[in-house]
């Protein structure tokens, strides 16, 4: 398998221009400008272990990214075992799904207006109940949770199921989307609601990663992938309300995926902020102190449209919870997280949770 420095094979990527091919040594691995083939890579003895394909990888200098190269023009360089079978449920031989989906369309038609819900249980016939939905010509990659913490938006979430299965289905994982809502009146706490997520979905299977997602963001193009990052990805990094500019370098907000081993590492997000703000900010730092990084896709694929809202109330010691972090990183998270699930139900597009947060003792 060929591994660049610093990447897996779902972050290595090789650009492909038409004038000649060149080769520019980047400090977390090799770019190739220019025609690519497998030989050009590989050398002619290995040009049948390795696949040229879409994707795309972080790079901070996002609008020179945009500029300089078409997302037609991005590939990934795949991994020399493309061959390999599963065995399915029913005994037979599977191939595992090629790394990167053949179905993809690239920029899609956002609908804020969906159809009335019984109307899309009916269309989505692929998924199953509680939201599951897997290929079935293949065995898929990446088993992801995608945890969306919830309280009185159902417009969004509607929304956001009629925009987000279709895609998910398309890029062949093996998905599940859970809903936790949180149940009384006090303020939300959408990163303690995260935490939830990721350890009611352990309960149901292994997932390999997770995927915390925003109600209010819906995607805006199905080659941002949603499958399992080699560093935390931070996924929504163009958004239309910010003029599809990333506000700030350490931004960790909207939807972000982490694998499961990442997220144990980190302790999780923080429980003590209670409203808005602070919470993502807060997760950077942890990701940052346990010596990992934010990744991202090109701002030109990682593109959202967000629904409009009434804005939370602000948490008004975020700031002050954000300076003294640090010292809660160990204790404030997974390891003091305290619920109780009232309610779990699986309708068909999702798996519904009904919890109520306890707040946490102050360490």
């Amino acid at each position: 398998m060929l591994l660049l420095k610093g990447y897996s094979i779902d972050d290595i990527i090789v650009f492909k221009s038409y004038a000649d091919r060149t080769y520019r040594h980047h400090p977390r691995g090799l770019i190739i400008y220019g025609p690519v083939t497998v030989s050009s890579i590989l050398g002619n003895n290995n040009a049948t272990s390795a696949t040229l394909l879409w994707g795309a990888r972080d790079n901070s200098n996002f609008s020179k990214l945009e500029t300089d190269f078409s997302p037609r023009n991005t590939y990934i360089v795949g991994s020399s075992q493309e061959s390999l079978t599963a065995n399915s449920t029913n005994g037979t031989l599977v191939s595992r799904c090629p790394l990167i989906p053949p179905n993809l369309v690239g920029p899609l038609v956002v609908s804020k207006s969906p159809p009335e819900l019984a109307v899309i249980e009916k269309t989505f016939t692929e998924v199953k109940s509680g939201g599951r939905g897997c290929p079935t010509d293949c065995v898929a990659r990446h088993r992801v949770a995608i945890v969306i913490p919830f309280r009185d938006r159902p417009q969004h979430l509607q929304a956001l199921l009629y925009n987000l299965h279709p895609m998910l289905l398309r890029q062949q994982i093996d998905y599940q989307i859970f809903v936790v809502e949180q149940k009384g009146s006090e303020a939300f706490n959408r990163a303690m609601l995260m935490n939830v997520g990721y350890v009611e979905a352990l309960k149901e299977r292994p997932f390999e990663c997770f995927i915390f997602h925003d109600v209010d963001l819906l995607p805006e193009d199905d080659r941002n992938l949603y499958t399992c990052p080699e560093q935390p990805r931070h996924m929504s990094v163009a958004v239309d309300k910010f003029k599809y500019r990333l506000p700030y370098a350490d931004l960790f907000g909207g939807v972000s995926a982490i694998s499961r081993e990442q997220f144990r590492l980190i302790n999780g997000f923080s429980n003590v902020f209670w409203g808005w703000g602070g919470e993502d900010d807060d997760m950077a730092n942890r990701i940052k102190a346990h010596g990992l990084h934010i990744s991202r896709y090109p701002a030109n694929v990682a593109r959202y449209k967000m629904l409009t809202h009434k804005k939370e109330k602000a948490n008004p010691k975020r700031y002050e919870y954000l300076k003294t972090g640090k010292k809660r990183f160990a204790t404030d998270g997974l390891s003091n997280l305290q619920y109780e699930l009232v309610d779990k139900q699986k309708p068909k597009l999702y798996t519904w949770l009904l919890v109520k947060l306890t707040p946490p003792q102050p360490s």
